[in-house]
């Protein structure tokens, strides 16, 4: 269990974010997409195969600088800096409170067509991206390193940048990206009902503890579901629903029982998890120091 790792490596989050002092290009997860985008652009075929040979490639490079770090450098101060930018808590945070004061920017945080929303379906699509990337970005970073170091964190977070980048069910990415999406899935149905199950608890809500469930599986992701209807079930509001992307009206299901027009307060109460669960991890991980 690397407990001191994780504790620091969230506190070097919360503290400095992104670093966004440094220069992007050598960010880990900026090296990673560059990476990928370079594969894409030499070996791209539309099969399977090719991408696994991607996957695979990007799982040995990060594996083996993770390695020659780990090896060289016995410092816990500068590991667990490295080890934060695996974590986007700060950032997402940020991110999600920007919509309140600017609504337009929602197209930098959802894959959906955002050029005819409404106020109601901007403040849903910022609940919604908030509570599956909290999964994705902060509790999976966090459970792998605290299990395996920062091998766990570091490919973790390359399986992650690899669904984000080609795991989708477009022409182009069907067979290319089938793998790396499959094995997003796989890294992450543990720590996306770990997070449904945390927002429901800290949000002292057992009621939507036991109903999350239901909902949770209604979504044609094996994963983002669950922690979508937790939020829905806490603030008592209704997420999902029509959603269009890449042109196409997709008709997803709903999550949650209470139907409302979503207003900003409604963002701001969902924001509150952030500070539910820094307390909540904070004093978990320091406990294990007395």
């Amino acid at each position: 269990m690397y407990i001191t790792l994780t504790l620091l490596s969230y506190i070097f989050d919360k503290i400095f974010g992104e670093f966004s002092f440094v220069k992007s290009y050598i960010h880990p997860v900026i090296f990673m997409g560059n990476y990928i985008k370079w594969f894409e652009k030499k070996f791209y075929q539309d099969t399977i195969l090719r991408g696994f040979f991607l996957t695979l490639s990007l799982l040995i490079i990060v594996f083996i600088i993770v390695f020659i770090i780990c090896f060289y450098v016995d410092n816990i101060i500068f590991l667990s800096i490295l080890g934060s930018t695996t974590i986007a808590a700060n950032m997402l945070k940020k991110s999600v409170a920007d919509i309140i004061q600017n609504p337009s920017n929602i197209k930098y945080l959802v894959s959906r067509n955002t050029n005819d929303l409404s106020d109601h379906d901007i403040n849903k699509a910022a609940i919604e991206t908030y509570a599956e990337n909290f999964s994705d970005g902060v509790i999976a970073p966090l459970f792998y390193m605290l299990l395996f170091g920062l091998y766990g964190a570091f490919l973790y977070k390359a399986i992650n940048t690899l669904d984000s980048m080609v795991g989708y069910r477009t022409k182009r990415y069907e067979n290319f990206g089938k793998i790396s999406a499959k094995l997003d899935d796989i890294a992450n149905f543990i720590p996306s009902r770990i997070t449904a199950i945390l927002i429901t608890i800290l949000f002292f809500d057992f009621q939507a503890l036991k109903n999350l469930w239901a909902f949770g599986k209604l979504h044609d992701s094996l994963n983002a579901g669950y922690p979508i209807s937790a939020m829905a079930l806490v603030l008592k509001i209704q997420l999902g629903g029509p959603t269009s992307y890449f042109g196409k009206l997709k008709n997803k299901p709903y999550f949650g029982e209470i139907k409302k027009i979503l207003n900003k307060d409604d963002i701001l109460n969902a924001l509150k998890f952030s500070q539910y669960f820094d307390i909540f991890l904070i004093s978990s991980l320091v406990v294990f120091f007395i």
